[in-house]
């Protein structure tokens, strides 16, 4: 597919979804989520009328501007067209603030981090929402993708089937001489262990064209800059560091880079890339043209 193809598509989708929402698409919900230990979260939520009951389970991170509900839109069409159920927690400024609370997964006031909460959201989407999925896939896009590749470092996960980082800002290096949060030294979660992070199943996921350096909600810590001007660079280089320390280490490296051609910032983009990645996993043979090269 075409950068322009991808482009449009990505356009259309976007309109297919508000025009869902207006017309009070059954499949397009809102809940509550409460059985963890921290607060309530608002999950938006696709599941298709009629989806099979084995359908893979995608949970989805939203980004900085906790615009979960947006989130959720980029994925109607896709979870209908693939039989995807779709569920996109909410975490807001006010329990969640900064950086600190979301991206990074530091523990609050509650004693709880973020990442505590999506094992246990995804047991309720099977008790709960007549899910039969054994196991789940993660999606992160922007300040989402710093969240999933720092979940997949820090918390157990046993029903993780995948997680697909796309388009972070800026990274947890696989570094423990580094200090955190650019690397592990002085983590302030549980010790995350290196060569377990580095055999989980993490894409990297790429647009091409997120390129601009100057992105205001893109971080110029020296640290940060150390990773590259832009987020395409900095997505190659946590990439390549963490294989090299895997082939140092001399342990198993797992992770896949993936690279969406044509496509910046732009999580509608990036969620249309994902389908054929989850797809592929998850034995499924229907797949969008075009997405990312790897």
């Amino acid at each position: 597919m075409t950068a322009r193809l991808i482009a449009i598509f990505g356009a259309c989708l976007a309109l297919v979804a508000c025009q869902s929402v207006g017309q009070n698409n059954p499949a397009v919900i809102s809940f509550d989520f409460d059985d963890w230990p921290g607060p309530p979260l608002e999950v938006h939520a696709v599941e298709p009328v009629g989806a099979d009951k084995n359908a893979p389970v995608v949970i989805v991170m939203h980004g900085v501007r906790r615009n979960a509900d947006e989130y959720r839109d980029n994925w109607i069409d896709l979870a209908d067209q693939y039989g995807l159920r779709v569920y996109v927690p909410e975490f807001d400024r006010d329990r969640f603030p900064g950086a600190k609370r979301y991206n990074l997964g530091e523990r609050g006031s509650a004693g709880v981090s973020a990442f505590d909460a999506i094992e246990p959201l995804f047991r309720a989407i099977q008790s709960d929402r007549g899910s039969g999925a054994e196991t789940f896939y993660l999606f992160g896009h922007s300040a989402g993708a710093q969240f999933v590749h720092r979940a997949v470092c820090f918390n157990d996960m046993p029903g993780l089937a995948l997680a697909i980082s796309a388009n972070a800002g800026w990274y947890t290096m696989p570094d423990p001489n580094q200090t955190w949060p650019y690397g592990l030294q002085k983590a302030p979660e549980s010790a995350c262990e290196v060569k377990s992070w580095l055999a989980e199943p993490l894409i990297v996921l790429l647009g091409t064209e997120d390129t601009d350096p100057n992105d205001p909600n893109l971080r110029r810590a020296p640290e940060a800059m150390k990773q590259g001007q832009h987020r395409l660079e900095r997505g190659v280089h946590f990439f390549d560091s963490a294989r090299t320390a895997a082939k140092k280490l001399d342990v198993e490296f797992a992770w896949r880079i993936g690279f969406v051609d044509g496509v910046a910032h732009d999580n509608a983009g990036m969620a249309v890339a994902a389908i054929p990645l989850i797809l592929d996993h998850s034995g499924q043979t229907t797949r969008p043209s075009g997405g990312a090269t790897q």
